[in-house]
């Protein structure tokens, strides 16, 4: 990818087409991701709704380890989501070009520990280590997208994504087709984004269902250099204003 592109995906200085390509990417990651958790502990990473579900329901049943699974969970995406503010703000005030590309470095980390570890889930820490990196790295970039966004995209909210196309056909179908009229296009531009973003995150998952059961979990391996490619020339970009700073 040319360096203007990747700095364009994941750099201060924002386009709408930027945050799309972007979020489409992301959207590919989290479903390898969320497949590869489910082969790990058979257990969704980023489906909050069907976490806080399971937990409830587990509740109930007096099930007191898969009680904790959730809590950790639910717990781990909130702090995932609570650090990439952190992060970014930490950035902006220091008027960096990685605001957006340190969390994606992180989440590429926490995707290498998962691929490494993975392999060993014979205890019930490793299962809960797992839980953890794993919502954990989910918080990271779902809120990533949110707030580069202005909280318009989700990649891994499929339900919200199918909710906001129904809404935008139901629209259109109130409206009427009427050809150039501007009300109609926006709506038909939200489905193409919205669609895109479900199918990215499917075909992901086929990739992740595919990756992790032929190489096992070291399929995480190229998810992290994905997020590493899209984040690491803003990273770059600052390393050297610093060094030309410091000389």
């Amino acid at each position: 990818m040319p360096l203007f592109y990747l700095r364009r995906l994941t750099g201060k200085n924002r386009s709408e087409t930027g945050n799309r390509h972007l979020a489409r990417y992301l959207a590919f990651v989290a479903g390898a991701t969320d497949v590869g958790g489910f082969f790990a502990v058979h257990h969704y990473t980023s489906h909050m709704s069907g976490v806080v579900s399971s937990l409830a329901l587990d509740f109930a049943q007096g099930s007191d380890w898969l009680v904790l699974i959730g809590l950790i969970s639910v717990l781990s995406f909130f702090l995932g989501s609570f650090l990439t503010t952190l992060f970014v703000r930490w950035a902006r005030t220091r008027e960096l070009q990685c605001e957006f590309a340190l969390p994606l470095i992180v989440e590429a980390a926490l995707l290498l520990v998962f691929g490494y570890g993975g392999k060993d889930l014979s205890g019930g820490h490793a299962v809960l280590a797992t839980v953890l990196t794993l919502c954990f790295a989910m918080g990271l970039q779902n809120a990533l997208i949110t707030k580069l966004s202005d909280a318009v995209i989700r990649t891994t909210h499929v339900t919200g994504m199918v909710t906001d196309i129904g809404i935008a056909v139901g629209r259109i179908a109130s409206i009427g087709r009427k050809s150039g009229d501007p009300a109609i296009e926006a709506e038909i531009d939200c489905l193409r984004l919205l669609s895109s973003l479900i199918a990215f995150f499917f075909v992901g998952g086929v990739a992740g269902a595919v990756g992790f059961r032929r190489i096992g979990f070291l399929f995480a391996v190229p998810l992290s250099l994905i997020l590493i490619l899209l984040a690491v020339v803003p990273v770059v970009d600052d390393l050297r204003r610093n060094e030309s700073a410091a000389a």
